[in-house]
């Protein structure tokens, strides 16, 4: 099946997680990208946290499938030759060096220019060009504290509390994944090349727009009347951190399930949303609040809002998670359980979609890795394992025309 990023060929300077997630969307979707990677070492997440001796790590093969991993030493003069030329001939180059690292390569924005016309540069940055901040190094956590998330999630009486979701690392990837596409088919109009940056900073600040939104709602009115200090506590002049409410003007919560006092996952999230409070009574065996006047509205139940998320939790005490959900579906109520990592790498619905897939791979065997999060009604997407360190070396030299003995000149020289 032709896909549609067949033809587009992509290096792929990155390593660690925002970049490497990038750029294996792009391959999900049929871009030869082809991962350049220093001769005996590569990425550093090849070894760290690994499980397997002598194998690279999870880490690394989870974000690297569907690439080519070329190894190259850029500070040899045969090493820069073969860069110059994968340049004249590839569309997008994806890096996520410090701060002029490309310039010391010799390979600067005007050079890059000068070798290829339509280059796309796409760049992960930790902060935007100019800002005061722009030579500070950013890793996932520093990127949700710099972004806004921190500040607002976590409990009122605690610390500001980072997110298990790459919202810095792999979010910034996605972000830099719209970029590229959209610079390529811009480059169909004009015929140009450009640069393309993504910060980690901008990205986790575009996920967490609706706490801007109640920033300027505070500085407005004094309160904010979806979170759990209202109306009974007080607020300061930001957005405080709301624990488990929703944030988006439906209260919801983590309730406890059957069975929390020996696992630490059997909740579930309840929401209640106004047009659902009806069937929520019914479901709970309290007909009666659907028409008492103390709870017949968000507002009115908002000074009860905890009352009543007890008086759901004693109706789960003896239902687990899942029985739970089956019966709050029915009623169209939104919730879900709480899942835990081992539930979702068992999960059927998540092997059949595709969302979870297991790959072979040819030294460390096989593993679980996320497939596409994006399905398409015309589009399989084919999850290949990640690459061993050099693995297409030759390969992809004599894709650019070196011949057998100009490959094996190469290794002599140790430039690849």
């Amino acid at each position: 099946m032709t896909k549609p990023l067949d033809g587009i060929r992509i290096i792929d300077f990155t390593h660690v997680q925002a970049g490497p997630a990038c750029t294996q969307l792009l391959g999900f979707y049929g871009a030869d990208v082809i991962k350049v990677e220093r001769p005996g070492a590569g990425d550093v997440t090849r070894s760290q946290l690994r499980d397997i001796p002598g194998a690279d790590a999870l880490y690394f093969t989870m974000l690297n499938g569907n690439k080519r991993s070329l190894t190259l030493d850029t500070k040899t003069p045969e090493g820069k030759e073969v860069l110059e030329k994968m340049i004249k001939v590839s569309d997008v180059m994806v890096e996520n060096f410090g701060p002029g690292a490309l310039d010391r390569m010799g390979f600067s924005w005007k050079r890059i220019q000068e070798l290829n016309p339509k280059m796309i540069l796409a760049s992960v940055k930790g902060f935007s060009d100019g800002h005061s901040y722009e030579d500070l190094k950013v890793y996932e956590n520093v990127a949700q504290c710099a972004g806004g998330a921190a500040s607002t999630t976590g409990f009122w009486d605690g610390p500001p509390t980072v997110s298990a979701a790459a919202l810095g690392d792999s979010n910034t990837g996605m972000h830099l994944a719209i970029g590229i596409l959209t610079a390529l088919m811009q480059r169909q109009k004009t015929g140009k090349g450009q640069k393309v940056s993504c910060s980690m900073q901008d990205a986790v600040l575009n996920l967490c727009r609706v706490k801007l939104r109640d920033q300027q709602r505070l500085d407005k009115v004094g309160y904010l009347e979806e979170y759990p200090q209202y109306p009974h506590g007080s607020f300061t002049d930001v957005v405080p951190r709301g624990g488990n409410a929703g944030g988006g003007g439906q209260p919801g919560w983590v309730l406890k399930c059957k069975g929390w006092e020996t696992d630490p996952n059997a909740y579930i999230y309840f929401t209640i949303q106004g047009h659902a409070w009806e069937p929520i009574t019914k479901a709970l065996g309290k007909p009666e609040w659907a028409t008492d006047p103390a709870y017949m509205t968000a507002e009115a139940r908002q000074d009860k809002i905890f009352d009543i998320f007890a008086t759901i939790e004693d109706w789960l005490k003896d239902k687990t998670k899942y029985e739970a959900v089956d019966i709050l579906r029915k009623f169209d109520i939104p919730c879900a359980p709480v899942l835990s990592m081992k539930e979702l790498a068992a999960s059927p619905d998540l092997r059949k979609s595709g969302s979870i897939v297991e790959v072979d791979h040819k030294v460390r065997g096989k593993y679980l890795t996320i497939g596409s999060p994006i399905k398409f009604s015309d589009l399989e997407i084919e999850v290949k394992p990640s690459p061993v360190l050099g693995e297409h070396t030759d390969e992809v030299l004599a894709d650019l025309g070196y011949s057998a003995d100009d490959i094996a000149k190469l290794h002599t020289a140790k430039a690849v």
